[in-house]
C-alpha cells in the first residue's frame, strides 16, 4: 500500500514518542562536564578517567519535554536528538516520494545513535514498500579532526573531542533491533564521508538527509550523493543552523546552479525538493 492507514499514523507517532523518548522521559542525563564552555582541569582530567573505564558520571533531571520535542538538546539515551518537527517532515518526505513512486533509497549521513534512520525504515514498513533500501553512512566513531587548511569554516570546531557522538556501529543496529527493523533494507557504510561516499553502491536516492554537522562533511555529502537524487526527491539538512554547515550549502548550490527553493523545518534545519 502506499497511503497511510490510522493504525500506521499511529504507530509512527509512537515511533516517535519512543525515539525521542517523549512517551517515557528519561530521568537521568550525563553530568555536565562543560562541553561547551570552560570547564576546570581537574575535571577534564576526571572525565577522561571514567570514559577510558567505560562509563560517564550521571545525575538525576527532569527532561525539558519542549526542547527535546524541537531538538535542542543532548538526550541520554533516545535513539535521536533531532525533536518530533524534524520528525514529522522526514515522515512526509518519505511518504511523499513513496506515493510518487520517485525511484531511489534513502540515505542518513551522520545517524549518531540511528534514530531518524530507524524512523524512516519505519515510514517504509508502513506503507509497505520493499523495494527500497535505508543507508546509514557514519565513521561511528564521531566527527572528523577538522581540516582547517582546506576547510577554513572548520577551524576551531571541537565537535571531534564530544564522546558523546561516537556510537559505535553495534550499538546502532541494537537500536534497529530493538525495535524490530533491522533487514535487508537496512545497510550500513561505516567510514569517513570522503572514503566511502564516493563509491557507494548506491544508484539513485529518493531522500537524501544530511546531519554532518561540517563544512567538510557537508560538502562531502552533497557531492557525491546528489547528483544521484532523483527529480521530485529532497534534500534534507540537519544542521543547516550551523554557519560551516549553511556555507557548504549555500557554496554547493551556488556552484552547481540549484535555485529550488529552500524550506525552514524548524530553528535548526531546512529542506528543498529537487525539481529538475
Amino acid at each position: 500500500m502506499s497511503s497511510m492507514d490510522p493504525a500506521g499514523e499511529l504507530y509512527l507517532d509512537l515511533m516517535k514518542r519512543c525515539l525521542t523518548r517523549l512517551a517515557f522521559p528519561e530521568k537521568i542525563v550525563p553530568l555536565d562536564w562543560g562541553r561547551t564552555g570552560r570547564v576546570h582541569p581537574v575535571a577534564r582530567l576526571m572525565r577522561r578517567v571514567f570514559l577510558r573505564a567505560g562509563f560517564d558520571l550521571v545525575r538525576t533531571a527532569p527532561v525539558d519535554s519542549r526542547a527535546r520535542e524541537e531538538g535542542r538538546d543532548w538526550p541520554a539515551d533516545a535513539e535521536t536528538m533531532v525533536g518530533l518537527r524534524r520528525l514529522d517532515n522526514l515522515q512526509a518526505c518519505v511518504t511523499d516520494v513513496v506515493a510518487r513512486a520517485v525511484p531511489g533509497d534513502l540515505i542518513e549521513t551522520g545517524v549518531w545513535r540511528g534514530g531518524a534512520s530507524i524512523f524512516m525504515r519505519a515510514v517504509l514498513k508502513v506503507l509497505g514498500d520493499t523495494s527500497r533500501v535505508v543507508w546509514l553512512a557514519d565513521s561511528f566513531k564521531g566527527l572528523p579532526r577538522p581540516d582547517a587548511a582546506r576547510y577554513p569554516a572548520d577551524a576551531n570546531d571541537p565537535s571531534w573531542t564530544f564522546h558523546e557522538l561516537a556510537i559505535p556501529m553495534a550499538d546502532v543496529q541494537a537500536n534497529f533491533r530493538r525495535y524490530g527493523l533491522l533487514d535487508d533494507q537496512v545497510k550500513f557504510l561505516p567510514g569517513w564521508f570522503r572514503d566511502t561516499l564516493p563509491a557507494a553502491p548506491i544508484e539513485r536516492l529518493a531522500v537524501l538527509r544530511l546531519d554532518g554537522d561540517l563544512y567538510e562533511s557537508t560538502l562531502d555529502a552533497l557531492t557525491h550523493l546528489y547528483p544521484k537524487l532523483s527529480a521530485g526527491g529532497y534534500a534534507i539538512i540537519d544542521d543547516y543552523a550551523l554557519p560551516a554547515c549553511r556555507a557548504a550549502v549555500h557554496d554547493y548550490r551556488t556552484s552547481h546552479g540549484i535555485g529550488e527553493p529552500m524550506v525552514r523545518v524548524d530553528d535548526f534545519a531546512m529542506f528543498w525538493q529537487r525539481l529538475s
